[in-house]
């Protein structure tokens, strides 16, 4: 297997849902072989997000911009963002929650890599909701996930309930 990928020669898959979110996406690091490191190329046309602000309780984030400029929230504040930056995003609760915006007139262009461990706990401090994946990390093969459940906290039950 070649160990080297141009991303000129990425077949994008889109990724999109309602008027805010749009992104054009390529696995980099699983078709050359790695099996405990993410990495995923990522367009995101300007005024557009890629994902919901949310965080990994599981696993560390790095992003690297290459094209164009945007916004990062990260932990309640707004960073500006450009080519040549570089994203640290370490797992824990909503104090190290994210998201990149694309801003101005030309795409967000950038490596998103990450650690790939699973299971992993994300929380989404918009929506209130947490989301829980096994068998495959956030970014992984979704057909290899044993588990794939979002909830909201209110609708938990008591660890013993239904049982006898």
């Amino acid at each position: 297997m070649r160990p080297v990928i141009k991303l000129e020669e990425l077949s994008l898959q889109a990724q999109t849902h309602g008027e805010s979110f749009l992104a054009r996406t390529a696995s980099v690091a699983a078709p050359l072989g790695a099996t405990h490191l993410g990495a995923r190329y990522v367009e995101i046309p300007p005024g557009k997000k890629a994902w919901p602000y949310h965080s990994h309780h599981a696993n560390d984030e790095l992003f690297v911009i290459l094209e164009g400029r945007g916004r990062l929230r990260h932990g309640g504040h707004d960073y500006a963002i450009a080519s040549g930056d570089v994203v640290v995003c370490p797992a824990g609760g909503a104090e190290s929650a994210h998201q990149l915006t694309a801003e101005g007139d030309q795409p967000l262009k950038y490596l998103a890599v990450s650690s790939m461990r699973e299971p992993d706990v994300l929380e989404y401090p918009d929506s209130g909701k947490m989301a829980v994946f096994a068998g495959s990390a956030p970014g992984g093969d979704k057909a290899a996930r044993r588990v794939d459940l979002v909830v909201r906290p209110a609708d938990r039950v008591d660890y013993w309930e239904g049982e006898d």
